[in-house]
């Protein structure tokens, strides 16, 4: 089926001021579920021993971060429930449901027993509830990618949608500081005992206020003129597999790229410096404000690609890494200076907003508004499972395996060369109108 690109109507063309509410409240929402999910990643080598007691500490660190990884398996899933409520039902009830859900989650996690208390008992309820907060997740950041982009008048959508990985990115840096915070305000034995709990309780306030603000927003244009013409379709999975299937593949090539570069700054570094031997609180702290420093740097990819595209920002991005990958391993890997280490790290994540901001208006930008959020979660979630949740894990093994601590940029490379193959398939799309 071809897909109509006609103008949308003037009736739902977006205001600035509508764009800006919509994008501050996708960022903040985005922000809050992306620290509810990484909070764990920050906690693994805390959780490793207290969930999967071993005498390699190396191993308990590999079921640990198997854990986080299995997180990734539901997104798919969450993706089509949520993908589904907010193609028939609407993007803001899918949106108010995913941070509810996920703040649940995170809290429960902060109540588990652990090993000694209920045995094998505790790292089946670990499991459990990753797995339910993979399935919130999976509608989240596709959905607001969604809202922001349909609520944005067309050449802004980069600007205003940078607020979205702005969010999902700084909710790992938010995470890191927490982490921090309590780590330093207590010693190892009670952040074994009981510290390990509060990151994942402070979720609940959190999630309060995201849903509060969520309250607050009306539906997006697009979506109420879906409805008031009777546009919505009963399935939108099969929709969207059918009719838009390389639509699909390429979501899922970006995103590969975009998460197999990302999630190695994002939930991996970490675990990597504090293997090479770097303190514990030095690492947490430099973490958020790293990349804290870096997020400052995505409304400029926003404006890029606005300016001049999708495809030359994504191009950019993914050759600089292939550049600076092995270099990057290098350099944190040789050196002792956590300052030297946390410049690396912001340029690591800057690149990475080069990859994510033109990334998700991109994905909106390949479907009509009938499956569109069906379609960007289904893509996205897919390339998450393939090179995202599963980076940290990869990289450990590879390191294990080889011997290497370098081995993780070969990981990377790998990642980018699929977004290259997959950015040259595409027309450029960032002026035009959004499909209807």
């Amino acid at each position: 089926m071809t897909t109509d690109t006609r103008p949308a109507d003037p009736a739902v063309q977006p205001s600035p001021t509508t764009a800006r509410r919509a994008a501050l409240a996708g960022g903040v929402g985005t922000l809050i579920e992306y620290y509810d999910f990484s909070v764990y990643a920050f906690l693994a080598v805390t959780l490793a021993p207290l969930f999967f007691p071993s005498d390699e500490s190396g191993v308990a660190l590999l079921l640990t971060l198997a854990v986080f990884g299995s997180a990734y398996v539901m997104r798919p899933l969450g993706g089509w429930f949520f993908g589904r409520l907010g193609d028939r039902r609407g993007r803001r009830r899918a949106l108010m449901v995913t941070v509810v859900a996920m703040g649940v989650c995170c809290a429960l996690l902060g109540l588990l027993p652990t090993y000694a208390s209920a045995g094998v008992l505790a790292p089946v309820l670990l499991v459990l509830i990753r797995l339910a907060q993979g399935f919130s997740a999976g509608g989240e950041i596709g959905g607001a990618a969604t809202y922001v982009a349909e609520s944005s008048p067309a050449g802004r959508r980069g600007v205003f949608g940078s607020m979205t990985p702005i969010g999902s990115t700084l909710g790992f840096s938010v995470a890191a500081a927490v982490v921090g915070t309590v780590s330093a305000l207590t010693t190892d034995d009670q952040m074994a005992a009981w510290g390990w709990r509060i990151p994942f309780l402070v979720s609940i306030p959190l999630a309060a206020a995201c849903l509060w603000a969520r309250l607050k927003l009306e539906d997006t244009p697009d979506f109420e003129a879906m409805a008031a013409r009777a546009e919505v379709v009963r399935s939108p999975l099969i929709e969207v597999v059918r009719d838009h299937p390389l639509a699909v593949l390429r979501v899922i090539g970006i995103a590969i790229a975009m998460n197999g570069s990302g999630y190695i700054g994002l939930a991996y570094f970490s675990i990597y410096l504090g293997d090479q031997g770097f303190d514990t609180q030095a690492v947490y702290w430099t973490a958020a404000i790293a990349i804290a420093l870096a997020c400052a740097s995505f409304p400029l990819a926003g404006v890029l690609t606005d300016r001049f595209g999708r495809r030359p920002v994504l191009l950019g991005s993914y050759v600089a890494y292939l550049v600076l990958a092995f270099p990057a391993f290098a350099i944190m890997g040789a050196t002792g200076s956590i300052v030297l280490v946390g410049v690396v790290w912001v340029v690591w994540m800057a690149l990475n907003g080069l990859a994510q901001v033109p990334a998700f208006p991109q994905f909106t930008e390949l479907f009509p508004r009938t499956v569109r959020y069906t379609g960007v979660a289904l893509g996205f979630n897919i390339g998450t499972i393939i090179a995202g949740g599963s980076a940290p894990y990869i990289a450990a093994q590879l390191v294990e395996s080889t011997g290497s601590s370098m081995s993780p940029a070969y990981f990377v490379m790998g990642a980018v060369l699929i977004g290259i193959v997959t950015v040259l398939t595409l027309r450029e799309t960032g002026r035009k109108p959004l499909p209807v």
